[in-house]
Protein backbone atom coordinates (compact mmCIF):
# COMPACT_ATOMS: atom_id res chain seq x y z
CA UNK A 1 0.00 0.00 0.00
CA UNK A 2 2.80 2.39 0.82
CA UNK A 3 5.21 1.19 -1.96
CA UNK A 4 1.86 2.24 -4.01
CA UNK A 5 1.15 5.20 -2.64
CA UNK A 6 4.92 6.20 -3.40
CA UNK A 7 4.39 5.55 -6.51
CA UNK A 8 1.64 7.77 -7.59
CA UNK A 9 3.45 10.44 -5.24
CA UNK A 10 6.37 10.19 -7.53
CA UNK A 11 4.51 9.49 -11.19
CA UNK A 12 1.54 12.14 -10.27
CA UNK A 13 2.00 14.19 -7.77
CA UNK A 14 5.99 15.19 -7.82
CA UNK A 15 6.58 13.82 -11.68
CA UNK A 16 3.61 16.25 -12.88
CA UNK A 17 4.25 18.83 -10.59
CA UNK A 18 0.58 18.49 -9.04
CA UNK A 19 1.58 19.77 -6.04
CA UNK A 20 4.38 21.96 -5.97
CA UNK A 21 5.26 21.80 -2.61
CA UNK A 22 5.54 18.40 -1.89
CA UNK A 23 9.03 17.45 -3.49
CA UNK A 24 10.64 19.19 -0.76
CA UNK A 25 9.27 16.55 2.12
CA UNK A 26 8.85 13.62 0.04
CA UNK A 27 12.93 13.95 -0.69
CA UNK A 28 13.49 14.68 3.00
CA UNK A 29 11.37 11.76 4.07
CA UNK A 30 8.93 14.07 5.86
CA UNK A 31 5.48 12.32 5.01
CA UNK A 32 3.92 9.81 7.86
CA UNK A 33 2.60 7.11 5.43
CA UNK A 34 -0.56 5.59 8.16
CA UNK A 35 -2.60 2.53 7.10
CA UNK A 36 -5.96 2.11 8.46
CA UNK A 37 -7.27 -1.10 8.43
CA UNK A 38 -10.84 -0.41 10.73
CA UNK A 39 -13.83 -0.94 9.76
CA UNK A 40 -16.30 0.48 12.96
CA UNK A 41 -16.89 4.46 12.78
CA UNK A 42 -15.54 3.96 16.15
CA UNK A 43 -12.03 2.60 15.13
CA UNK A 44 -11.98 4.84 12.11
CA UNK A 45 -12.58 7.98 14.13
CA UNK A 46 -9.60 6.49 16.82
CA UNK A 47 -7.35 6.19 14.29
CA UNK A 48 -8.22 9.83 12.87
CA UNK A 49 -7.78 11.18 16.22
CA UNK A 50 -4.36 8.89 17.03
CA UNK A 51 -3.02 10.26 13.55
CA UNK A 52 -3.45 14.29 14.61
CA UNK A 53 -2.25 13.59 17.72
CA UNK A 54 1.26 12.52 15.95
CA UNK A 55 1.16 14.60 13.66
CA UNK A 56 0.56 17.65 15.77
CA UNK A 57 3.21 16.27 18.33
CA UNK A 58 5.91 15.72 15.94
CA UNK A 59 8.34 17.96 15.08
CA UNK A 60 7.48 18.96 11.82
CA UNK A 61 11.43 18.59 10.44
CA UNK A 62 10.33 14.79 11.19
CA UNK A 63 6.89 14.74 10.10
CA UNK A 64 6.22 17.54 7.94
CA UNK A 65 2.77 16.21 7.05
CA UNK A 66 0.41 12.64 7.40
CA UNK A 67 -1.35 10.60 4.78
CA UNK A 68 -4.47 8.38 6.10
CA UNK A 69 -5.14 5.58 4.10
CA UNK A 70 -7.59 3.24 3.92
CA UNK A 71 -7.96 -0.22 3.44
CA UNK A 72 -11.74 -0.61 3.53
CA UNK A 73 -14.84 0.38 4.25
CA UNK A 74 -15.02 3.81 2.09
CA UNK A 75 -14.13 2.54 -1.21
CA UNK A 76 -17.58 3.99 -2.84
CA UNK A 77 -16.70 7.38 -3.21
CA UNK A 78 -19.62 9.02 -1.08
CA UNK A 79 -19.07 6.91 2.13
CA UNK A 80 -15.25 8.47 1.40
CA UNK A 81 -16.90 12.06 1.57
CA UNK A 82 -19.07 11.32 4.66
CA UNK A 83 -15.81 10.22 6.49
CA UNK A 84 -14.00 13.33 5.45
CA UNK A 85 -16.77 15.00 6.42
CA UNK A 86 -17.09 14.04 9.41
CA UNK A 87 -13.02 14.53 9.87
CA UNK A 88 -13.43 18.28 9.08
CA UNK A 89 -16.10 18.39 11.68
CA UNK A 90 -13.82 16.60 13.93
CA UNK A 91 -11.18 19.33 13.82
CA UNK A 92 -14.02 22.41 14.00
CA UNK A 93 -14.99 21.23 17.47
CA UNK A 94 -11.91 20.55 18.51
CA UNK A 95 -10.66 23.75 17.29
CA UNK A 96 -7.88 22.44 14.95
CA UNK A 97 -8.49 23.66 11.70
CA UNK A 98 -6.02 26.83 12.62
CA UNK A 99 -3.48 24.00 12.75
CA UNK A 100 -4.62 21.21 10.40
CA UNK A 101 -5.90 21.06 7.24
CA UNK A 102 -7.34 18.30 5.04
CA UNK A 103 -6.82 17.36 1.54
CA UNK A 104 -8.52 14.06 -0.01
CA UNK A 105 -7.89 12.11 -2.03
CA UNK A 106 -9.28 8.61 -3.94
CA UNK A 107 -9.50 6.44 -6.83
CA UNK A 108 -12.83 7.21 -8.30
CA UNK A 109 -12.20 11.43 -6.73
CA UNK A 110 -15.16 12.76 -8.81
CA UNK A 111 -15.45 17.02 -8.20
CA UNK A 112 -19.28 17.73 -8.10
CA UNK A 113 -20.30 19.81 -11.51
CA UNK A 114 -18.07 18.64 -13.26
CA UNK A 115 -18.29 15.94 -16.25
CA UNK A 116 -17.42 12.53 -15.23
CA UNK A 117 -15.17 12.04 -17.73
CA UNK A 118 -13.19 15.10 -17.33
CA UNK A 119 -9.45 14.45 -16.37
CA UNK A 120 -9.67 17.07 -13.67
CA UNK A 121 -10.51 14.25 -11.26
CA UNK A 122 -7.15 12.83 -11.50
CA UNK A 123 -5.73 15.68 -9.83
CA UNK A 124 -7.26 14.24 -6.86
CA UNK A 125 -7.41 10.17 -8.02
CA UNK A 126 -5.10 8.20 -5.87
CA UNK A 127 -4.35 4.18 -5.27
CA UNK A 128 -6.14 4.01 -2.17
CA UNK A 129 -8.54 6.13 -0.39
CA UNK A 130 -6.29 8.94 1.27
CA UNK A 131 -6.59 12.13 3.63
CA UNK A 132 -3.94 14.06 3.80
CA UNK A 133 -3.32 16.16 7.16
CA UNK A 134 -1.66 19.60 6.14
CA UNK A 135 0.27 21.64 8.76
CA UNK A 136 -1.58 24.67 8.33
CA UNK A 137 1.21 26.84 9.22
CA UNK A 138 3.54 25.29 6.67
CA UNK A 139 0.68 25.86 4.23
CA UNK A 140 0.54 29.78 4.71
CA UNK A 141 3.95 30.08 4.43
CA UNK A 142 4.27 28.16 0.98
CA UNK A 143 1.51 29.94 0.14
CA UNK A 144 2.43 33.29 0.94
CA UNK A 145 5.35 32.70 -1.96
CA UNK A 146 2.25 31.97 -4.02
CA UNK A 147 0.84 35.00 -6.38
CA UNK A 148 -2.05 32.93 -7.80
CA UNK A 149 -3.08 29.68 -5.73
CA UNK A 150 -5.99 28.86 -7.54
CA UNK A 151 -3.61 28.93 -10.83
CA UNK A 152 -1.88 25.95 -9.30
CA UNK A 153 -5.37 23.69 -9.90
CA UNK A 154 -5.76 25.31 -13.74
CA UNK A 155 -2.21 24.45 -14.54
CA UNK A 156 -2.53 21.04 -13.25
CA UNK A 157 -6.17 20.72 -15.34
CA UNK A 158 -4.15 22.09 -18.38
CA UNK A 159 -1.04 19.72 -17.64
CA UNK A 160 -3.34 16.70 -17.68
CA UNK A 161 -5.56 17.63 -20.48
CA UNK A 162 -1.95 18.47 -22.44
CA UNK A 163 -0.50 14.49 -21.43
CA UNK A 164 -3.98 13.38 -23.04
CA UNK A 165 -6.24 10.49 -21.29
CA UNK A 166 -4.12 7.55 -22.46
CA UNK A 167 -1.32 8.66 -20.85
CA UNK A 168 -2.64 10.35 -17.57
CA UNK A 169 -5.05 6.84 -17.00
CA UNK A 170 -1.45 4.80 -17.62
CA UNK A 171 -0.02 6.80 -14.90
CA UNK A 172 -3.40 5.93 -12.41
CA UNK A 173 -4.84 3.23 -13.46
CA UNK A 174 -7.36 3.43 -10.83
CA UNK A 175 -8.89 6.28 -12.05
CA UNK A 176 -10.53 4.59 -15.13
Amino acid sequence: MVKNTRRWLDQMVVGLNLCPFSSSVITRDQVRYAICDATTDADLKQFFVDELQHLLGANENDVATSLLMFTQGVEDFDDYLDLLEWFQQLLEKAELIEHVQLASFHPQYQFEGVAVDDLSHFTNRSPYPTIHLLRQEQMTKVLAHVSDPEKIYLDNIKSLNDLGRRQVEALCPWGK
